[in-house]
């Protein structure tokens, strides 16, 4: 995996964001942070639709979007086509989301789960492959043919 990521945020993430960032950036990634940059109230799109796109496109691998909840960004994430998002709060679902899903965007919920945590969960979704296989044809019905 390259060692490059996208990462975004809105105000309730913001302070989780500049956590992982330091973490990344401790352990050798290069992070290009969407914002926001700080706790002033935001709106999540604007920060989740940058990261989603560069994702989409290939600019990234992978990306980490935080909010509140973590399902604002995820729901905006997934509207992209080759996105597939994936809301985890802790590392078993982070690693069946990589394993099962490809996920390549980890959503995750501020307000929800600990620094400790999050790190972990990050750490696992960074360091769990893809399975393939099976996965991969339910993977290939994922996207609508007409909308």
């Amino acid at each position: 995996m390259k060692k490059i990521l996208a990462l975004g945020s809105d105000h309730a993430g913001f302070e989780l964001k500049e956590t992982i960032k330091k973490y990344l950036i401790d352990n050798g990634f290069d992070v290009i942070d969407f914002g926001t940059g700080g706790i002033t109230s935001v709106d999540y799109p604007d920060f989740a639709h940058p990261v989603a796109s560069a994702v989409n496109n290939n600019e990234f691998e992978r990306g980490i979007l935080i909010c509140g909840s973590g399902n604002g960004v995820s729901i905006v994430a997934n509207k992209y086509k080759n996105v597939r998002a994936a809301l985890c709060w802790n590392r078993e679902l982070a690693e069946l989301a990589r394993q099962h899903n490809n996920a390549n965007i980890l959503s995750l919920p501020a307000r929800f789960i600990s620094t400790d945590e999050a790190i972990k969960t990050v750490d696992l979704f960074l360091n769990t492959s893809f399975e393939g296989g099976r996965h991969q044809t339910r993977i290939d019905k994922i996207s609508l043919k007409e909308c």
